[in-house]
């Protein structure tokens, strides 16, 4: 089994209240990151109601995810038989890997 073919539990805080604290739960790592580019494109028709087709680079996926309060991964690994920590800046790297991919 790959390294993205593990479950993950995408954890997000929008803003500093923490009422607004959420979790999603993913099969894989891919379908985790497609999920963070999904919540961000939902966010971009949210605040353009008007505009039919949006149009985003990595910058602005990276800028979104840099203004949560909070975000992290939690990825099983089958190793140690726990879920491992991963952070903003791996998030992002996670994510613009696999826009790369689906670009190809």
């Amino acid at each position: 089994m790959g390294s993205d073919n593990r479950h993950t539990i995408l954890l997000m805080q929008t803003t500093q209240n923490k009422e607004s604290r959420i979790f999603y739960d993913y099969e894989t790592v891919p379908l985790a990151m497609d999920g963070v580019c999904q919540m961000f494109e939902k966010k971009l028709k949210e605040l353009n109601p008007t505009l039919k087709n949006i149009t985003y680079d990595i910058t602005d996926l990276y800028t979104y995810v840099d203004k949560l309060a909070d975000m992290s991964a939690l990825v099983f690994s089958p190793q140690v038989n726990a879920y491992l920590p991963y952070n903003k800046d791996w998030i992002k790297k996670r994510a613009f890997g696999h826009l790369k991919k689906q670009a190809q």
